[in-house]
């Protein structure tokens, strides 16, 4: 064994529970694991349709960096495939899950690609903050649940951050005309909604 997967399966079996955890503790951490991404399409639905076209750009961007990280995650599972702690007979597990691989985790990419990319624009931003910090819950509750390990989820934010490196400078040329046709597509959709001022034009 290695001794980051020694680390990795340490740091595991410090924070997973166990038959002693507190039912309301296990409770709480399966509604975080299950339903806190939930969260993603509600700030993302928010921000698009109350903002304005600078924020915009950065919701397709913010969109398109975690799309293209969770395809480098297929691309990784078959490369690397490294089963989940219960595949090991590690730790407790209190939620079902399939036994494929467990680097890197899909839901801490998703945050992380959502928030990272909102912070990145607007480092003040409520809607990035709030993504991050719901995404630690997140990483924290699987882990706890016995389902991922640390690693699963700092490896997910490298993937991400080389992802939006990547990105980034291809948005700075593309990303205008993108939004543009985005937003043609909206108001083409929600015309009604737009014109009545529920939603912003």
């Amino acid at each position: 064994m290695s001794s980051l997967e020694a680390v990795n399966q340490s740091l595991f079996l410090l924070l997973n529970g166990d038959q002693a955890s507190a039912r309301w503790l296990v409770s709480l951490a399966a509604a975080a694991a299950e339903y806190l991404i939930f969260l993603i399409p509600l700030v993302l639905v928010w921000q698009w349709c109350w903002g304005k076209s600078a924020q915009r750009e950065v919701l397709l961007q913010a969109c398109l960096v975690a799309f293209v990280a969770l395809g480098i995650n297929q691309l990784l599972g078959m490369a690397w495939p490294h089963p989940r702690p219960f595949a090991m007979g590690l730790g407790h597990t209190f939620i079902a899950h399939a036994a494929d691989s467990s680097f890197p985790s899909d839901h801490a990419t998703v945050f992380a690609a959502i928030g990272l990319t909102l912070l990145f624009a607007d480092p003040r931003g409520w809607a990035g903050w709030a993504v991050l910090l719901s995404g630690v819950v997140v990483a924290w509750a699987r882990i706890f649940l016995g389902v991922h390990f640390p690693l699963d989820m700092s490896g997910a934010v490298g993937v991400v951050v080389a992802t939006w490196l990547c990105i980034y400078p291809l948005w700075l040329k593309l990303g205008p005309n993108v939004t543009t046709h985005g937003e043609g597509l909206y108001r083409r959709l929600l015309s009604a909604p737009i014109a009545r001022g529920w939603v912003r034009n």
